[in-house]
């Protein structure tokens, strides 16, 4: 290529590997993310780091596993100065921008998490990432009129409209802004389909509870399954309606820009009778991931449509930084770290620090002591419904997979 290739991340939020069109979710109308995946390589394998939002974007931008990176509690702020994708890029003559959902600020532990308060609250200049051009909120979920505030915004400010919607519209205005002068990189991080589920999802709707298809590790005739019928409506109205924003957005800059698409994390949605996230089940852990590459860009020679690398969210400041020096991306490994570095104290989220290795095949799960949790044949059990920590025969496999863990255990 003649230049550096414009990249853009499309950053989600909860939106779990299984929930597409062409990953075989009869539950999911995703045409726009359908048509990326086709025209790129599915990473069919990604996974988050750890499966709950400040951990997972701290590592996707930093490139370095949690709690590694400064953040180990779900209250800790990404430190100020700490090195991102943001500055490599820069450095590289980059125009830099980040949109939406940032959840690396200093939050106070007894203000309530969902509403206006914590949407409005402002991130200074100096915490947000080194990205050169910044319009967000810290977070709040408000899936619809959100509240921005930033580098052209100095106070938080109201914004009419689904929120995918105004985040994917502002990029746009931005990309558009330049004027082709510089490369330019940009993040757009969506809440949605976050919960609120019930929230109004731009007009789309999901199908009805009753016609909801359940994952077969869903419990059937209980309170899991009325609540995962409830929740799942309205996640895939959600689905629906960002996927729909982040079409329009992918079509003004598919032709001349690396275009990823992923999620900080997955929901259990009733999985093994649990919900949210934090766990290390499949439904929590993977995570979309699809790339496209502009005509005459290298970084994905040689790699076939359906990719089964085992790829993280913390490989993506690598991938950007070879798209930027015109590189092949070459990473290939056998397995991918998970961990949860704390619990995180709300209801319904996993209540023990764990961690462990996932590849496509198998996954072992260990708890804080280094002890087995968790061992599932994926491959054979891609449900996870056979739990084989203890089975005799898998002994071997096991303490072989434990001595790959990182020492320093969170």
């Amino acid at each position: 290529m003649s230049r550096p290739p414009n990249i853009l991340w499309i950053v989600t939020t909860q939106w779990r590997a299984q929930a597409f069109g062409h990953a075989g979710d009869a539950n999911a109308t995703t045409p726009a993310m359908d048509r990326l995946s086709a025209a790129g390589v599915n990473f069919t394998q990604a996974v988050t780091p750890h499966p709950f939002g400040p951990f997972a974007r701290a590592a996707l931008l930093t490139g370095t596993p949690s709690p590694d990176n400064g953040v180990r509690d779900y209250f800790d702020p990404l430190p100020a100065g700490t090195g991102t994708i943001a500055h490599d890029l820069s450095h590289r003559g980059y125009a830099t921008a980040f949109f939406g959902k940032w959840h690396l600020s200093a939050r106070d532990p007894g203000s309530p998490l969902v509403g206006e308060a914590h949407a409005k609250s402002t991130v200074p200049p100096g915490e947000r990432g080194g990205f050169e051009f910044w319009e967000g909120f810290e977070s709040g979920f408000l899936l619809n009129d959100p509240w921005l505030h930033g580098t052209r915004i100095p106070e938080p400010t109201r914004f009419g409209g689904y929120q995918s919607d105004v985040l994917a519209l502002r990029a746009a205005e931005w990309i558009g802004g330049l004027g082709g002068a510089m490369p330019w990189f940009c993040v757009v991080s969506l809440e949605p389909p976050h919960p609120p589920y019930d929230a109004p999802a731009s007009g789309c709707a999901g199908p009805g509870p009753g016609d909801i298809v359940l994952r077969d590790n869903v419990p059937r005739g209980d309170g899991v399954e009325e609540r995962a019928r409830s929740e799942l409506s309205g996640y895939y109205a959600h689905i629906a309606a960002t996927d729909r924003a982040v079409g329009l957005l992918v079509d003004r800059v598919m032709d001349d820009a690396v275009v990823v698409f992923t999620s900080a994390h997955g929901d259990m949605h009733g999985a093994h009778g649990l919900f949210r996230k934090g766990w290390p089940h499949e439904e929590s852990v993977r995570v979309p991931l699809l790339v496209r590459t502009p005509g005459g860009c290298c970084l994905l020679e040689g790699r076939p449509a359906s990719d089964a690398t085992a790829v993280s969210l913390v490989d993506l400041r690598a991938l950007a930084v070879a798209a930027a020096d015109g590189r092949r991306w070459d990473l290939r490994r056998d397995f991918a770290r998970i961990s949860m570095p704390s619990v995180v104290r709300q209801p319904l989220q996993c209540d023990r620090i764990w961690s462990g290795l996932r590849a496509p095949g198998r996954k072992l799960v260990l708890n804080a002591d280094g002890t087995p949790w968790l061992f599932f044949d994926l491959a054979a059990d891609p449900g996870e419904t056979r739990n084989l920590a203890t089975d005799p025969s898998r002994a071997g496999e096991i303490r072989d997979l434990a001595a790959l863990t990182p020492k320093d255990r969170p």
